[in-house]
């Protein structure tokens, strides 16, 4: 099964890199796939456009993942892989990504397709939005909102699994 892992930077420091691609432990935790949901609600949607859906949601739940390391490299990545089918499994209750699926424990040596990664500058729109989300003051939703806002409408740049190592740390 294709999965798009919510990742940091700092969660692939323990992949084996080498001159022609990566592997790395899949961790046991959220990651997002094409499920029965996600083609039931999106019936007229094809495949590549599925993906994309549960890319996109991987990229919002990575966001999460730099907010819960605050010492970490401030930038989104999504990471693709294929694991067996029996290592997944979709949660029984419905969750808000239609993408969501878990990994039922850590899957070690699986080769990396690709990384997706903000491009460099883009920590300066991601520590807006961790400290708009830290603002407990009036209208501090609507900063937000606009700092969520401006992360979403970037693109993460395509990097091939070799080039792990190379990719900015901003």
């Amino acid at each position: 099964m294709r999965l798009y892992v919510p990742a940091t930077l700092d969660d692939l420091d323990s992949a084996d890199v080498t001159d022609v691609g990566a592997t790395w432990t899949v961790p046991g935790r959220l990651a997002h796939a094409v499920t029965a949901g996600l083609q039931t609600s999106f019936p007229d949607e094809d495949e590549e456009g599925l993906e994309w859906q549960a890319f996109l949601a991987a990229a919002h739940d990575s966001l999460l993942r730099v907010a819960e390391s605050p010492d970490g490299v401030r930038l989104r990545v999504v990471v693709t892989v294929e694991v067996p089918d029996d290592v997944v499994q979709v949660p029984r209750a419905r969750t808000n990504a239609l993408s969501q699926v878990c990994v039922t424990d850590d899957v070690p040596g699986v080769e990396v397709v690709a990384l997706h990664v903000d491009e460099p500058d883009a920590f300066l729109d991601i520590a807006d939005v961790l400290d708009a989300a830290a603002d407990e003051a009036p209208g501090a939703d609507a900063a937000l909102d606009d700092a969520i806002q401006r992360v979403t409408d970037r693109d993460l740049l395509w990097y091939a699994p070799a080039e792990l190592r190379a990719i900015p740390r901003a």
